[in-house]
């Protein structure tokens, strides 16, 4: 399976709950736990989900979008933590 496919389904495991952990998703997708790993690294990277601790969660709309701009404004004063959006510490 590409990683791609492997992205989607991953993906759309965590959105349909509040909260998924990777183990439950290697459960509930069929996928060995490396492969779910990566995908969950991707989507993380990428800014579709967040993760807490050993949870994950799929980022709304406006959080990524707000995560994409912090992150690529280089001279932002903010930056978000674990869902706080934090002073950036020189």
């Amino acid at each position: 399976m590409k990683d791609e496919d492997v992205d989607w389904m991953i993906y759309h495991l965590v959105a349909q709950k509040s909260k998924s952990t990777a183990d439950e998703l290697v459960t509930a997708s069929g996928i060995a736990a490396p492969e779910v790993t990566g995908s969950l690294e991707r989507l993380v990277h990428y800014l579709l989900i967040e993760r807490d601790g050993d949870t994950f969660r799929a980022l709304s709309i406006s959080e990524a979008l707000l995560k994409c701009q912090i992150k690529n404004i280089r001279d932002s004063p903010v930056t978000i933590e674990n869902g706080v959006i934090k002073m950036r510490k020189e």
